[in-house]
């Protein structure tokens, strides 16, 4: 069992550890977060949790910590436990290096200190759900980036994360039979066209997530599913589109790809 524990949302643990642990291949992981320990009560209950977790597995506990406050911190390492504590790797060094002490401030790296780039994240987000599929093609002037593809390709939350991430502004159309057999942009991308990224897709996996959504369909069926693959890929090729096979990747993969 795995424990990320910290004074806020616990993502930033969540992230660092699971980063960590895709290093051991042949290991499962059993994930549990526990935010908001921001009191030495808190911290109690959750170091008995982790110690009677070691005492019922056998095994300790591994914990990802990302806890600020001291009285805190020292009681979790107490527990039963492989205590790994993030702060403890990186703020020391950073305070020597920087002849300053750190703050200590409990949410710095999730909250809105910052509210600008909040504020364009939220504005990203209300952005990219408007623009989604096609639905809503007049606002492409604002876009940074216009990702293309056919059905079930990744377009609709690689859209979502770019904007809760990065603040990026990203729109998506979805390439239709009539576009393929014309072998056409339409004149909406055709007038973007230096802000369109594709996204393709192996065709065996695209048959697989659309059968999930409309079992035995045409839309489903491997021919259809063939027959878009490659005339988008031709289309990307035909007009110098960039694009990226997302078959083997996480939306955060995409987001980097397309970013860079």
């Amino acid at each position: 069992t795995v424990f990320f524990v910290s004074d806020q949302t616990g993502v930033t643990a969540e992230t660092m550890g699971h980063s960590l642990l895709t290093q051991f291949d042949g290991r499962e992981f059993k994930p549990v977060t526990l935010p908001f320990i921001s009191t030495v009560d808190k911290a109690e209950e959750a170091a008995r949790r982790i110690s009677a977790t070691a005492a019922e597995q056998g095994v300790r506990p591994i914990v990802f910590s990302t806890l600020v406050n001291d009285d805190v911190r020292e009681v979790i390492r107490r527990a039963d436990c492989l205590y790994l504590d993030f702060f403890d790797a990186f703020l020391g060094p950073l305070e020597q290096e920087l002849g300053q002490v750190s703050s200590h401030a409990l949410g710095r790296a999730h909250g809105m200190t910052d509210l600008a780039a909040y504020t364009a994240r939220i504005n990203a987000t209300n952005y990219a759900l408007a623009n989604d599929d096609g639905g809503a093609t007049h606002d492409y002037d604002r876009a940074d980036v216009i990702l293309v593809g056919v059905s079930r390709s990744g377009k609709t939350p690689t859209c979502v994360y770019l904007a809760l991430q990065y603040g990026v502004f990203a729109a998506n159309f979805p390439l239709t039979d009539e576009n393929l057999e014309s072998r056409r942009l339409p004149p909406v991308l055709s007038f973007h066209r230096r802000k369109l990224f594709g996204l393709t897709i192996n065709a065996e996996r695209l048959q697989q997530i659309r059968q999930e959504r409309r079992p035995d369909s045409r839309y489903a069926s491997m021919p259809q599913c063939n027959f878009e693959i490659r005339g988008a890929e031709q289309l990307f090729e035909r007009f110098g589109i960039p694009f990226l096979d997302t078959t083997g990747c996480s939306i955060e993969e995409i987001s980097a790809r397309v970013l860079d």
